[in-house]
């Protein structure tokens, strides 16, 4: 299975791809971070991500894209900004034939941490250490991807027996 993690932002819009491992685990294939310009005009930015976002699904293939379900903000620019990307990336995803999963920043923390209460730095050192890499995941919006990508591996298995029911 490959997944598509976002970590949706319209200035920073993390992403991370693995590949889940038939013994289990996880490879990384492609980890960034698609930018827009901040002075841009809203629709320009928009737009700009949507075609990035694109053009990163079409590349990729994934099967399933994981987009991290937005929650209360104080922000209220931020919150519309994180909300509109989400839904540019749902929208491609399924437009491009793939699953679409979301999930709280609690149930990342869950899955890869083993508790939803887990800080940045848990989070860094557990997905290092469930991809095996040395070094943390930079930028942080990427490492989050991964993270959202990771979480959905890990309910994977549960999800299948499900659906083959």
């Amino acid at each position: 299975m490959f997944v598509l993690g976002i970590d949706p932002g319209l200035s920073r819009c993390g992403y991370g791809a693995l590949e889940e491992r038939p013994a289990g685990g996880a490879r990384a294939l492609a980890v960034g971070v698609l930018t827009t310009a901040p002075s841009s005009p809203l629709p320009d930015r928009l737009a700009e991500l949507q075609l990035e976002l694109r053009a990163l699904i079409d590349e990729i293939h994934p099967d399933v894209v994981v987009v991290e379900r937005v929650f209360f903000q104080v922000n209220v620019r931020t919150a519309m900004s994180v909300g509109q990307a989400s839904g540019l990336a749902m929208a491609e995803a399924i437009n491009a034939g793939c699953a679409v999963a979301q999930y709280g920043p609690n149930e990342v923390k869950q899955a890869v941490a083993g508790w939803g209460g887990a800080g940045k730095d848990e989070m860094e050192r557990m997905v290092q250490m469930l991809l095996g890499v040395d070094k943390p995941l930079r930028p942080v919006d990427a490492a989050d991807a991964v993270a959202l990508a990771l979480c959905h591996l890990a309910h994977a298995p549960r999800l299948r027996m499900v659906a083959e029911r």
